[in-house]
């Protein structure tokens, strides 16, 4: 399977090239470079060109696209509703985006159109970094503490606990990225069960494999 991504960080992106791969448990082909925007909402305003570029300039089966939460609404089971669409919902956003976007390509390279996979970090990727690390850490807690007004850490807490100072380097995020996931790399489990924003992202790319060609 052939995959492009879309992210907000050369870091994020090197992470998510092992977490793909842990998720599939096989290498996909990456396409490279991938696709990097600077943050939100660029990357929503970013997607509708990429995939129109790979649907009808390359044969990539698959777009990754995933984003921080920050502190926007969070995806959660009602958001699964057919028909549901809640506007400050970045999962939502970025599925109504896909949807638009690709509703009246034609088939081009053999398939129907690009793929969508899609996750979203809550509050931010570096939350994912710290699963089985820090139990405290979770998607649930983070929603829980907005509910009762009283957040259990901030993305700046979080980036500090990641790479140990607020303002790190490209090359140590990538490092430290990549140190985070390498206990995910045989399961990821732990990691979809703290965070159904990674589990979403999970079942996008289960439900791909193996994907269906046009005939």
């Amino acid at each position: 399977m052939k995959v492009a991504l879309l992210s907000e960080s050369p870091a994020d992106e090197t992470a998510l090239r092992v977490l793909v791969t842990a998720v599939l448990r096989q290498s996909p082909q990456f396409v490279a470079p991938g696709f990097r925007a600077r943050g939100w909402p660029n990357v929503a305003q970013l997607m509708p060109a990429v995939l129109r570029h790979l649907h009808f300039n390359t044969d990539t089966d698959a777009l990754v696209v995933v984003v921080d939460a920050d502190d926007s609404v969070v995806h959660t089971e009602p958001h699964e509703a057919p028909g549901y669409f809640h506007p400050h919902c970045r999962m939502c956003q970025l599925r109504a985006v896909y949807r638009q976007t690709t509703k009246r390509l034609p088939p081009a390279h053999g398939r129907a159109r690009v793929l969508r996979m899609i996750g979203v970090a809550v509050p931010a990727i570096e939350a994912w970094y710290l699963c089985g690390r820090d139990d405290q850490v979770t998607e649930a807690a983070w929603i829980a503490g907005r509910e009762k007004g009283a957040l259990p850490y901030t993305r700046a807490m979080l980036k500090y606990r990641v790479y140990g100072t607020d303002r790190p380097s490209l090359p140590h995020e990538i490092d430290c990225a990549l140190r985070e996931v390498h206990s995910h790399r045989r399961d990821t489990r732990r990691l979809e069960h703290d965070f159904p924003g990674f589990a979403a992202l999970a079942a996008d790319l289960r439900a791909a494999v193996p994907r269906q060609s046009v005939t």
